[in-house]
């Protein structure tokens, strides 16, 4: 069976924390920031854990990490 292959893209996008969890960047802080709140944006700086319904699926592009 040859090695499976991890999906570049999501690598870059998540990281895999010391006790397994999956951390992930919020979205919606890309652009159109002047009508969203200095709360809100200081919010979305902070990262988020992936879903648990999500965990297979981010599993399987992520073979040897997640």
């Amino acid at each position: 069976m040859p090695k499976m292959k991890t999906h570049r893209g999501t690598a870059k996008r998540l990281h895999v924390t010391a006790t397994g969890k999956v951390k992930r960047a919020r979205a919606y802080k890309s652009h159109l920031l002047a009508s969203k709140t200095p709360k809100r944006k200081r919010r979305l700086r902070q990262p988020a854990l992936i879903d648990s319904t999500d965990r297979r699926r981010v599993a399987r592009l992520l073979p040897y990490q997640a």
